[in-house]
């Protein structure tokens, strides 16, 4: 899997986080989710949500499905997707709950 690392105007880093490159390498993290993956019981899905407006993305029984979702759509370019999905930035940093 190849990653890519984009730099916004403010010099931000825009990537889907993966430790295929050691992004601590560059200095202190902070962390903002695209999406939310949950579990729905009603419907028994995974559910992947835009974690900034709650919008629902893609649903599948398989969780891993939804994590192969969200690379496709949200990590560089991948010809075979249909499309990139829409997220809006996300402004609450993932946060330790302790």
């Amino acid at each position: 899997m190849s990653q890519t690392l984009r730099f916004n105007p403010g010099g931000h880093i825009d990537c889907l986080y993966t430790e295929a490159i050691d992004l601590r390498a560059l200095g202190r993290l902070t962390v903002f989710r695209a999406t939310d993956i949950r579990f729905c019981e009603r419907t028994q899905l995974w559910k992947v949500r835009c974690a900034s407006t709650g919008k629902l993305l893609h649903c599948d029984p398989s969780r891993e499905a939804c994590l192969a979702w969200e690379r496709d759509n949200l990590g560089p370019p991948n010809p075979d997707a249909q499309r990139p999905a829409i997220t809006l930035p996300n402004l609450k940093r993932v946060t330790d709950p302790s």
